[in-house]
């Protein structure tokens, strides 16, 4: 993975993640008043045969990463959404759970937002297909092409969500806990 703040010229960075322990992915937006810049996404991902220990570890390394190169204001993540598979929701808690001991120890402050949040800051409207969330993103951050995988999507989408959500609430928006 390269990082590169190359395209922090002024305003706030934004670091976006949507936690899995397969693939996890991430956006970075920069933030100058009601403009929102797009910055980098990609997906950190783990091999399937891998023991799980290792795969936080490498899940851990690359938020680090991110982290340490990007040097967001904020990293805004998505809350645990409980579905009838206990099995997936325990491995994205334990993806969770790696993205904010990172921010932790990086000091950085942590949002956090609920799929219904993310939503409805995107397209106005909390019920909204994954597809019309996707061009969304694509429109606000005048991109060519949806943001490939879609889990890099979804990360841009949580990070755009903290943009408005905080620009609406002062400075933070969601849960909030602050590193260090």
């Amino acid at each position: 993975m390269v990082v590169s703040v190359e395209s922090r010229r002024g305003g706030r960075i934004i670091l976006g993640i949507d936690p899995g322990t397969a693939t996890m992915g991430w956006g970075v937006i920069r933030q100058e008043g009601n403009r929102l810049h797009y910055v980098q996404h990609g997906a950190i991902t783990t091999p399937s045969g891998w023991e799980m220990p290792r795969r936080l570890g490498r899940l851990f390394d690359g938020v680090t990463e991110l982290v340490k190169g990007y040097r967001p204001e904020t990293v805004a993540v998505e809350e645990l959404f409980f579905n009838t598979n206990v099995t997936t929701a325990i491995t994205v808690g334990q993806a969770r759970g790696v993205v904010l001991l990172a921010a932790y120890r990086a000091g950085i402050g942590v949002a956090e937002y609920t799929p219904l949040q993310v939503k409805q800051a995107i397209t106005s409207y909390g019920r909204a297909e994954k597809r019309q969330v996707q061009e969304m993103v694509k429109t606000l951050l005048n991109l060519r092409e949806i943001p490939k995988p879609d889990d890099a999507a979804d990360g841009l989408a949580i990070a755009i969500c903290h943009a408005f959500s905080s620009r609406m609430e002062g400075q933070r928006g969601g849960k909030v806990g602050v590193g260090k």
